[in-house]
């Protein structure tokens, strides 16, 4: 048995077992945050959180400076389907044009079945927008998971870890892989501060994000073993 297990290791390499692992737990994270907006009323959690981005026994006005608003709106603009589409477009060209079919397929599969997904997602759950505070942008949709939290982890962390890969320096990669983090965090984190979505809403979106992320790469990696797609991903 224990023979058993060390041979079906050493076949495994392994980014492939860290990369099973991530979708692993963000699947049963995702399923346990689906509990909580299941509730018929608010976690504890959700409402505590909602609550601290707001002045105290003023549910319509935000926490920070008057600039604070302003910023978490334009950083919230960066999980926009819009800001993502463009993104992802620019790339898929730009990844064509130097020939690498197999990569840009990889990116618009992420992509647009991230999209996909997290809109089947929300009529899954059917969870409305919170209504414990004000609204400082109008969203018309349902609310769980975020779908700005969970397309922002699958495009960012996506762009990042292939750009990683063809810069040269560690420093370099670690630099594109932070801030790759750093931008999907920021857009979740605008989204509880402009009241449009439960704090479970958005781990849920970053779990399902960096879980479908994982599981495409996956897919590519059996693909470009088989020789279907030729390009390094």
């Amino acid at each position: 048995m224990r023979t058993a297990a060390k041979a079906l290791l050493s076949r495994v390499e392994f980014p492939v077992l860290r990369a099973g692992l991530v979708v692993a737990a963000g699947l049963w994270g995702f399923v346990e945050l689906m509990e909580v907006a299941r509730a018929t009323t608010p976690h504890a959690f959700d409402a505590e959180i909602m609550l601290a981005f707001r002045q105290a026994g003023q549910p319509g006005i935000p926490i920070g400076p008057p600039w604070m608003e302003g910023a978490m709106r334009a950083i919230t603009s960066l999980g926009s389907t819009s800001v993502l589409v463009l993104i992802t477009a620019a790339t898929i060209i730009y990844l064509l044009l130097i020939r690498r079919p197999g990569t840009a397929l990889l990116i618009f599969v992420a992509v647009a079945g991230g999209q996909m997904l997290s809109s089947l997602l929300k009529l899954g759950v059917d969870r409305p927008r919170p209504e414990l505070v004000s609204h400082l942008v109008n969203e018309t949709s349902l609310s769980f998971p975020s779908g700005h939290a969970m397309l922002s982890a699958v495009t960012y962390l996506t762009l990042g870890s292939l750009a990683a890969r063809f810069l040269q320096g560690r420093t370099t990669k670690i630099y594109v892989l932070a801030l790759a983090v750093l931008t999907t965090v920021l857009v979740g984190i605008s989204r509880i501060y402009l009241g449009v979505h439960w704090p479970s809403d958005v781990l849920a979106g970053w779990c399902a994000g960096f879980a479908w992320a994982m599981l495409c790469w996956l897919a590519a990696r059996v693909l470009q073993r088989r020789r279907v797609v030729r390009d390094d991903v």
